[in-house]
């Protein structure tokens, strides 16, 4: 009798856990007013606001909207998303703006309080600050730093360990996320980018008569961290593969490849590298990139994180269970030679963990714990961002580009400069699949942020001084 009382026992706990699911919400309801902060932490009547503009602490400011999305992947409220957009439009009529997205992965959302809306915070400051110091070197006006957050309900289990098992239920969560509103979203954001390019041109034109040497350093960035990077890589894997093959250059000519903005960003993204394949082996069979070729995509995957290391093939193995795979052969033009491509293993393993599409590893240069390591001075940054772009310009198969305390060393299997970046990252830099906190980590996302966004021509460079 007391074996069936705590077995009734035990059964009505898992079912009370299993019930306790994450607030399936909206956070950010007040809009389309923006809730200015006078300091770098909003006050608590800024945090329901889905429109904020804060301090950096060193005397700039960025401003920082939301847009949420449910569990079906649809807007929470389209008013939400228009009144952002409203206010983004305004100040691209204004300024110059360097907007960023970061869609948060796995046991995250957009509620007040959540750890990677702290980072992103963090990161917009430092950015803003950065961007403050180059418009005074380059006697120019400063562009606005703009964050804006996708939130949807990234974890559904707020228990502990318990949680761990949904992984699966919130993969498919990002990928319905993916195909619904973000892609809107997204276009809406590069719409505001190359609307700005347009009226900027028409007034050149019509100053001096000559239409050919106009642009606008409105840019664009987006980044996705974990399930956030299935997301983005889900809405915007089929307009990266046409726009590799639809250059820059006149039609049948090659030139240099257009990504979606001016750069995406993947840490740690949760998915299969079979859905990476088209852009990969496109990738591969380019011999040579041009010196103005810039970064277009960037895929950072931690050694560390056993999420999608270990968790992730074991899943994917039982889901393919049934499907059919065979071995494939691409070409190689960056070595002259014919790889196998394991069609299984690819269909299995993440992105990031599939050695054959690496391009990349991202190491310290020095044994350091990470309550030793400082956030790089403005002045620091500058001077990184100076010799980096350079070093960018001058890569190889097999060159090292030093970024601050860590190294960014290109396999010699792929050609110098090809814009799609897939790194594997110690696990030093990286300690687990949810953390994205180690100022070395975010001070090399921040340099390929703005080698991707300053992209004026420089002068010659002679890589064999380098």
């Amino acid at each position: 009798m007391k074996t069936t009382a705590a077995s009734i026992a035990t059964l009505v706990v898992a079912l009370l856990a299993v019930t306790a699911c994450a607030p399936h919400m909206q956070y950010r309801t007040v809009h389309p007013d923006v809730c200015i902060s006078p300091k770098p932490n909003p006050t608590p009547e800024c945090e329901t606001h889905a429109l904020q503009r804060l301090p950096s602490g060193n005397g700039s400011s960025y401003l920082l909207g939301f847009i949420e999305f449910d569990d079906q992947g649809q807007l929470w409220d389209r008013t939400q998303m228009d009144d952002v957009l409203m206010t983004l439009r305004t100040e691209a009529g204004t300024r110059d703006l360097l907007m960023v997205v970061f869609v948060h992965g796995w046991k995250h959302s957009a509620a007040p309080g959540d750890a990677n809306i702290n980072t992103f915070r963090q990161v917009l400051a430092n950015l803003s600050d950065t961007e403050a110091h180059l418009a005074k070197a380059a006697n120019t006006p400063a562009r606005q730093v703009v964050g804006i957050y996708f939130g949807w309900r990234g974890g559904s289990l707020p228990v502990k360990y318990l949680e761990n098992v949904t992984f699966w239920d919130r993969k498919n969560t990002a990928q319905k996320v993916g195909y619904g509103g973000v892609a809107e979203a997204l276009s809406q954001l590069e719409d505001i980018r190359l609307s700005k390019d347009s009226m900027e041109c028409r007034e050149h034109a019509e100053r001096k008569n000559d239409d050919t040497l106009c642009s606008s350093n409105t840019r664009l960035v987006v980044v996705g961290h974990s399930f956030g990077g299935a997301v983005m890589h889900t809405a915007l894997a089929q307009i990266l593969e046409n726009r590799f093959i639809k250059t820059t250059a006149q039609a049948g000519s090659k030139g240099d490849v257009e990504g979606f903005g001016n750069l995406v960003v993947l840490i740690n993204p949760a998915f299969e590298a079979n859905l990476f394949t088209p852009m990969s082996d496109m990738a591969a069979e380019r011999p040579t990139y041009f010196p103005s070729q810039l970064p277009v995509v960037l895929v950072l995957t931690s050694e560390a994180d056993a999420a999608t290391r270990y968790a992730f093939p074991f899943g994917r193995w039982f889901s393919t269970i049934f499907e059919q795979e065979h071995d494939r052969q691409r070409r190689n033009t960056a070595t002259g030679q014919t790889e196998t491509i394991s069609e299984h293993d690819a269909n299995v393993r993440a992105v990031g963990h599939f050695e054959p599409y690496r391009t990349h590893r991202l190491y310290p240069t020095k044994e350091r714990k990470r309550e030793e390591l400082k956030a790089s001075s403005i002045a620091d940054s500058l001077r990184m961002f100076e010799r980096s772009r350079t070093d960018w310009v001058c890569d190889a198969p097999g060159s090292k580009i030093t970024f601050g305390d860590v190294v960014l060393e290109r396999t010699t299997n792929s050609a110098g400069r090809n814009p799609y970046l897939v790194v594997y990252v110690d696990g030093r830099l990286i300690h687990d699949h949810n953390d994205i906190d180690d100022s070395r980590v975010i001070e090399f996302v921040k340099q390929m942020i703005l080698i991707s966004s300053h992209s004026e021509k420089q002068a010659a460079v002679n890589c064999e001084t380098q």
